[in-house]
């Protein structure tokens, strides 16, 4: 009697972990995995809206320990049983995409757009979803992303990654995280990312900025200009002229609301630490580098 008993348990316990494993699930194509225990991994897919519990990590342990990094789910539609599998064996196919830095989200996005075979529409909603800004959010970098990724969840991802990046910068040179403060050096430093030959001019070029708001002067820097779908444009008088948007720095003092492409650390950490310099001018030179000066006079003389 005791015996029947016992293995009747067994097949209620088995038919009900049957059932359990046929609960349909919607879930991503791919997803991105953190390495960590399985404890971890099951309460990292809850705060993210997958509809697992404690009792799967027990499924987990049976079936094997999730791979870290992307993994091909494959379908959107799936049972319990089916997604646990895959988490444990479907590592994706990945392809890289590279923002350098300078770059623009206008073409960092067409790009993205050829690569993952996603609409640029949809990229620009997604990045307008989850960037506080209209670039210079994320940071340049080789990414390597999976084939078959939502423009929603490439975008979630590198916007996430970026900021964190961005804290933890602001964390170590400032002890602390203003969005509105660090943004702002950001927004510099997507000037001094344009306008400087080399990360030794960074310093220098910021310097200049400085000291030109510091005595009401326009920033009249072209690198402002530079922006969007005019990242490769040469900036001319025409378009000096034509132009009215904030970024004009020929037109109206002070800084651009926003940042205007990508930035490298090099820039941010220029535009923190200028150098200790009075100039006001620069002018490019034959082999790609600046002079600098502190009079007009001087750079008039400079420029011929």
């Amino acid at each position: 009697m005791r015996l029947s008993i016992f293995f009747d348990t067994i097949l209620l316990i088995a038919v009900s972990i049957f059932f359990y494993l046929s609960i349909p699930m919607r879930s991503s194509s791919v997803i991105y995995m953190p390495q960590g225990s399985i404890a971890g991994i099951i309460t990292y897919l809850s705060k993210n809206n997958f509809d697992v519990n404690g009792f799967d990590k027990y499924i987990l342990r049976i079936m094997g320990k999730p791979q870290s990094g992307w993994i091909d789910i494959g379908e959107t539609e799936l049972t319990k049983g089916d997604f646990l599998y895959r988490l444990t064996k479907s590592k994706a196919a990945l392809k890289d995409i590279t923002l350098i830095p300078g770059e623009t989200m206008y073409f960092f996005i067409r790009d993205a757009s050829n690569i993952f075979g996603l609409k640029e529409a949809d990229l620009w909603e997604a990045y307008h979803r989850y960037a506080p800004f209209p670039d210079g959010v994320i940071l340049p970098n080789t990414y390597k992303l999976p084939l078959g990724i939502s423009a929603n969840y490439l975008m979630q991802y590198l916007v996430s990654q970026s900021m964190n990046k961005h804290k933890e910068l602001a964390m170590k040179v400032l002890g602390r995280f203003d969005e509105k403060q660090w943004f702002r050096y950001v927004t510099l430093a997507s000037i001094v990312q344009k306008e400087a030959a080399n990360q030794e001019e960074m310093p220098i070029v910021a310097a200049v900025i400085y000291n030109r708001i510091k005595i009401g002067m326009p920033l009249q820097m072209d690198g402002s200009l530079n922006y969007g779908q005019y990242s490769h444009t040469k900036v001319t008088p025409e378009r000096i002229k034509k132009d009215t948007t904030p970024y004009n720095t020929y037109k109206y003092r002070g800084v651009p609301p926003y940042p205007v492409g990508s930035v490298s650390m090099d820039a941010i950490l220029a535009v923190i630490n200028p150098a200790d310099v009075k100039y006001l001018y620069f002018v490019k030179t034959r082999n790609g580098n600046h002079i600098f000066s502190t009079t007009y006079q001087q750079h008039l003389k400079n420029i011929r």
